[in-house]
């Protein structure tokens, strides 16, 4: 991660220079911010319109592919294509799906670390658009306030569901983490699977990519090897 902040940096220092191509940046695994890039209006048409022009252009992408839209089994792949992109794989990017937290004072007076592991989940890869996939562990240790288990799962679900790039999404699970129960003391290691390494490219079938984050308490090796004997 700190390369690539490094590369970051290189690029900023003169915009009028291009230090990697599109190509390059794609391979590298590059990432340009923590934050998801989005425009300005992003949020200015409602879900109906965006997979209303979804529909359309990706029915001029079979189109120009050579495919034939009237057969039975494609007539109706640009409209499940659309609600699939807005209402399902990509519906992360939108802030009204955000799950609301509800926290619960620590009346047990937990103060040991909690950890919630392998949870499922599935991205996409927004250099290519095909599948991210594997499994996030995620760890707190409470000052005053706790989390339901499930919400964990849903934070992680959330950001999961948008392109993106493996160490942005396991720093947006931990940043928000750490925002909602008001503690810098928590744990992200994601490993997953990413099909543009898998499917095309180099075709390695067999890596996988391992993110994490350490923050507070888990910056102190005993306690980040606690957390890593019980997702082991």
């Amino acid at each position: 991660m700190k390369q690539n902040e490094t590369l970051l940096n290189t690029l900023l220092v003169d915009n009028d220079k291009l230090l990697l191509s599109d190509e390059e940046i794609g391979d590298e695994h590059f990432s340009t911010s923590v934050e998801t890039p989005l425009k300005a209006d992003a949020f200015e048409m409602s879900d109906d319109e965006k997979m209303a022009q979804i529909e359309y252009h990706f029915k001029q992408i079979m189109e120009t592919l050579g495919l034939d839209l009237t057969d039975d089994s494609l007539k109706g792949t640009p409209k499940r294509v659309a609600k699939m992109y807005v209402k399902e794989i990509f519906s992360g990017l939108d802030p009204k799906n955000k799950p609301s937290v509800a926290l619960f004072d620590n009346k047990y007076q937990y103060n040991e670390m909690l950890v919630e592991k392998n949870i499922s989940f599935y991205s996409n890869c927004e250099h290519h658009f095909v599948p991210i996939f594997g499994r996030a562990h995620v760890a707190y240790i409470a000052e005053g306030k706790v989390v339901g288990l499930s919400k964990l799962n849903r934070i992680v679900q959330y950001f999961a569901k948008r392109p993106q790039v493996q160490e942005r999404l396991t720093m947006q699970i931990a940043r928000e983490l750490q925002q909602v129960l008001g503690t810098e003391n928590v744990a992200v290691l994601i490993d997953a699977k990413h099909l543009c390494v898998a499917s095309r490219g180099v075709k390695d079938e067999t890596s996988s990519t391992v993110t994490s984050f350490y923050g507070g308490k888990f910056q102190d090796e005993a306690v980040r090897s606690e957390f890593l004997k019980y997702i082991s």
